[in-house]
């Protein structure tokens, strides 16, 4: 089996830039002959990586829960979609069948994904790569927060140093493909 990127992004931006950039992830999926996780919408930038991943012939695997297989107009065109109940039993799939992440602008739910990507890496949950691809700079005032909380004492180096933040396409890419 291939390798998988698992790709947090927005299901409701109709930011013509951001919607750009998921299709140039996508596509970059298909060159590099890499898999496709994703949240399983069909809209917005999540559908803009999978429609891209698919057209290079990139095989795509969307999880979706059942609430929002309606709401979010559920991928049916994946090669693989799969209905959850929840959204926990969603981010618990989507973690099982990556080999890395890649986020991607967004809001609460590409947060709350990231972060618990994240702190599942740096509890020794997984070893996988976790990146963001920011060259609109989204998450600057994010990271910027975060510096702060690491330099009062309640996040350390080692934390921080589990995320790759880059505004670079391919930088991105190759960190996504560096292992652990």
């Amino acid at each position: 089996m291939s390798f998988a990127v698992c790709v947090y992004c927005s299901a409701s931006t109709q930011s013509l830039e951001s919607i750009e950039l998921a299709t140039e992830v996508g596509a970059e999926i298909a060159r590099r002959g890499w898999q496709l996780v994703s949240g399983g919408g069909n809209v917005s930038m999540m559908g803009a990586v999978a429609t891209a991943a698919r057209a290079g012939g990139a095989r795509t695997i969307g999880v979706i829960p059942k609430n929002l297989v309606h709401l979010e107009v559920a991928d049916v065109a994946a090669d693989e979609l799969v209905v959850t109940d929840t959204m926990r039993e969603r981010k618990r799939i989507m973690e099982a069948r990556a080999d890395a992440f890649l986020t991607l602008p967004g809001g609460v739910g590409t947060l709350e994904e990231f972060f618990e990507a994240w702190t599942g890496g740096y509890l020794g949950q997984h070893d996988k790569p976790l990146v963001v691809l920011d060259p609109h700079d989204h998450y600057r005032g994010l990271f910027a927060w975060l510096d702060e909380i690491k330099s009062a004492g309640f996040i350390g180096s080692a934390a921080l140093d589990r995320v790759t933040v880059t505004s670079d396409l391919a930088a991105a890419f190759e960190a996504l493909a560096r292992p652990s």
